[in-house]
């Protein structure tokens, strides 16, 4: 008997001493967002129930599988919207995490211009969720992040869309480096139409030589979609060099203003 009460005696003190240690902790380390800086409890699972709320508000509407837009499938005509019937995408489907607002973008562009590389552990999540929903991850043969020109690398210090290729789950399919830029543009965002965007990108990509593309189901992997010229360009370079079917993965898609 005097040993099972040791026993029970030696638990509730172990409990006692983590309860004591983790409020030790939460007074002299208190836990915050990792998207907002707001103090948050030690349940919460690293994000603020705002940041939470505002991630699966973005994440939840229906989408045109092959631009990316918002799009309610009863309005699909051979699985395209309206905005882009009769458009020239060289892509073959998208996969979004949600759409470029609130905590998501936020959280997007702390982990691109801020060195928050850390975040991958939340799009990391938002990113695979996005494959295992879409209608082609049992296709991929080789992920391909959207590469940078060395000089913007540089400087930035890290590609964030080869982060997050990195991060994602398949059970067969290979990250891949072998699509390269070869030309420095101008930053997308300084540009207002898909015209000018088009053209700046225009022959900034190549793939290395001794690639395996060939026949293959490729899997872009970027940041953000915005007016789709990037992913439009990767993809005809890609399908130049012999790509079966090229597919993008995005983690979010912004607003539909750009034309």
């Amino acid at each position: 008997m005097e040993r099972g009460s040791d026993k029970g005696f030696m638990k509730i003190a172990s409990r006692a001493a983590l309860l004591t240690s983790q409020g030790l902790n939460q007074l002299l380390w208190p836990a915050v967002c990792d998207n907002c800086g707001e103090r948050i409890s030690e349940a919460d699972n690293f994000l603020c129930r705002k940041c939470w709320d505002e991630l699966l508000f973005c994440a939840g509407a229906d989408y045109c599988p092959h631009c990316g837009l918002d799009a309610s499938r009863y309005a699909l005509v051979d699985g395209k919207c309206p905005n882009c019937l009769g458009m020239d995408i060289h892509f073959d489907n998208i996969a979004r995490g949600g759409v470029y607002l609130g905590a998501l973008r936020k959280m997007i562009l702390t982990f691109k211009c801020s060195d928050r590389t850390e975040l991958d552990r939340h799009l990391g999540f938002i990113a695979n969720s996005a494959l295992q929903g879409c209608g082609f991850c049992d296709r991929i043969d080789f992920f391909v992040p959207v590469p940078l020109h060395w000089r913007r690398r540089i400087v930035r210090g890290y590609n964030q869309s080869l982060i997050v290729a990195k991060v994602l789950n398949h059970p067969s399919a290979r990250l891949s480096i072998d699509l390269v830029r070869i030309r420095h543009t101008k930053e997308q965002p300084s540009m207002t139409s898909f015209r000018q965007r088009a053209l700046n990108v225009a022959g900034a990509f190549a793939v290395r030589y001794g690639h395996k593309f060939a026949q293959k189901n490729i899997c872009l992997v970027d940041d953000v979609k915005t007016s789709g010229a990037t992913l439009n360009e990767c993809a005809r370079v890609l399908k130049q060099a012999g790509a079966a079917n090229v597919f993008a993965l995005v983690l979010a898609v912004a607003g539909q203003n750009i034309s």
